[in-house]
């Protein structure tokens, strides 16, 4: 399938609202329009180049999930059948196909609601350190990915592009964001971790963690933004994973193995990435996509 790598967006006629880090978000006044574009950021620093298929891809499996998951939780999705959107959209059907929902305005709640399965990553770093994760205590003598025995709520800070979202405790979330909101998020936070586990698991993917954010429409709390894509997600492959060292991922890690290996100093400008970085990066996410879904692009 032809692809066209898409870095930004510019569409004069409706209300651009802000670029995030892989999203822009347009105003079309009862509703938002987000746009999943191709770039890539890494250590929070957005790449030169783009990734093929990467925004139809995320914008696919969030779809996916809100579908998956919207019996748990109710979600911002309304559509991303461009032929359903304000017809003031139709003149950019080329770019938005594939790649765009039409979503409900939500205040967004200024907490990361971050899960985690396993340990990894800022956990394990931590772990080894401190032998907690995030404030919360855990046994000694755990392995490197190995799994918990049940999953931990560890909330962050929403970042601005550029900067790093900060681990929180739970009670300094709540301090933020209201006590009873926090018990909430928590409680449905975990029930979509654990139902997407079990069906990942059954297509060959382990969902090692996940971060969601929820937004507020009066007094109701639903589901706003990504959904337990490759971005805001590692994915495991289930029939290769061994506790006890770092695993392969269905994600960016080869952008970030490869700018590690060049001892990139995680501030812009970023390097140029090899050819054959964004082709794996690429062939990544269409696998975890396929896995998933059983849908090609």
């Amino acid at each position: 399938m032809k692809n066209n790598v898409i870095l930004e967006t510019n569409f004069p006629t409706l209300k651009f609202v802000k670029k995030g880090k892989v999203r822009d978000l347009y105003d079309l006044g009862d509703y938002y329009l987000i746009v999943s574009t191709d770039r890539l950021s890494a250590f929070d620093v957005i790449m030169a180049q783009g990734i093929p298929f990467k925004g139809k891809v995320l914008n696919r499996i969030s779809e996916f999930w809100f579908n998956h998951t919207s019996h748990i939780v109710k979600n911002h999705l309304i559509t991303t059948d461009i032929n359903k959107f304000p017809k003031e959209c139709l003149k950019y059907a080329d770019v938005l196909e594939g790649r765009s929902m039409l979503v409900k305005k939500t205040d967004v709640i200024p907490i990361e609601s971050v899960v985690r399965g396993y340990i990894t990553g800022s956990g394990w770093a931590d772990y080894k350190r401190t032998g907690e994760v995030c404030g919360i205590k855990l046994p000694e003598g755990m392995e490197e990915s190995e799994k918990f025995s049940e999953p931990l709520f560890t909330p962050s800070t929403k970042a601005e592009i550029g900067l790093h979202d900060e681990n929180i405790s739970e009670q300094k979330a709540k301090e933020i964001a209201g006590a009873d909101t926090i018990k909430f998020i928590k409680e449905m936070t975990i029930e979509i971790y654990k139902s997407a586990v079990d069906y990942a698991l059954s297509k060959g993917i382990i969902i090692a963690d996940t971060k969601m954010e929820f937004g507020r429409i009066g007094n109701e709390i639903i589901l706003v933004d990504e959904l337990l894509t490759p971005d805001s997600s590692r994915f495991w492959p289930l029939d290769k994973y061994e506790k006890g060292k770092s695993q392969e991922s269905f994600d960016k890690q080869f952008v970030r193995d490869h700018l590690i290996s060049v001892k990139f100093n995680k501030q812009p400008p970023p390097p140029m990435l090899p050819e054959d970085i964004i082709h794996k990066t690429s062939e990544k996410y269409l696998e975890a996509l396929k896995m998933l879904t059983g849908e090609s692009l």
